[in-house]
């Protein structure tokens, strides 16, 4: 099978980041086909990012309509909706994967991203998915996207104590960590702490794989219709 993993952000080392984690975890006979936007923010933290990547993602999910499954790679699950309305696909997000695996492992978790700025974001997602009650707490580091490129020391540390505070203040029994640039944390962060750290993009490219394999597709009846206005970028109808 083919999974398109869709980072909406133009970053190219994110990107490349993204691929090596999700080759690691997919089966063998799944090919990864990793792709940035071409036009949208260089990182993606809160509401006006999340618009502004909008155009980008869409078109890029556009170029790429003929692949078995999607993963959004924004753990916001930016876009989420407008492209399963564009494919048949299944289309997965790296928020909403982790949530749902998060659930199934522990009786509470705490979520650990970057920017204050994202958490409103997260709690509207953990709302609308049915899972708030499961969350204990989003925790946000004050960690720039950009700065999870090159994990140094000192930004270790701050999620070391991150994951600390969930522990003992939370009484979370596993953590969900909220960037796609955390990905290369969490088997280090799961021995250390003796818990499950969940990283959303291992989920998602495992949840897309599984439901490709039963052979189940978005549904194209109400909500997740094809779109009726012109594709993007062209004045052409579906």
């Amino acid at each position: 099978m083919k999974v398109l993993v869709a980072n909406p952000n133009s970053t190219a080392s994110m990107t490349r980041k993204i691929a090596r984690a999700a080759r690691r975890v997919a089966r063998p006979g799944t090919e990864i086909v990793a792709a940035g936007s071409a036009s949208g923010p260089a990182s993606i933290q809160g509401f006006y990012d999340g618009a502004v990547c909008l155009s980008g993602l869409l078109q890029m999910v556009e170029s790429h309509r003929h692949v078995d499954g999607v993963v959004i790679a924004c753990f916001d699950d930016t876009g989420l909706d407008a492209v399963r309305c564009m494919v048949e696909a299944p289309v997965v997000g790296i928020g909403e994967s982790a949530y749902y695996a998060a659930s199934m492992l522990s009786n509470k978790f705490t979520v650990i991203t970057t920017l204050s700025r994202s958490v409103p974001v997260l709690e509207s997602n953990l709302a609308r998915y049915g899972l708030a009650s499961r969350c204990a707490r989003i925790r946000a580091t004050d960690i720039p996207v950009l700065e999870l490129g090159n994990i140094d020391t000192a930004t270790m540390d701050t999620v070391r104590r991150a994951v600390e505070l969930a522990i003992g203040e939370d009484r979370s029994d596993a953590i969900v960590l909220g960037c796609s640039g955390m990905t290369d944390l969490a088997e280090n962060l799961t021995g250390e702490f003796g818990l499950p750290v969940v990283d959303g993009l291992s989920c998602a490219v495992t949840f897309v794989e599984a439901l490709v394999a039963a052979n189940l597709r978005t549904s194209k009846v109400g909500a997740y219709g094809f779109p009726t206005a012109p594709k993007v970028g062209t004045g052409e109808s579906h």
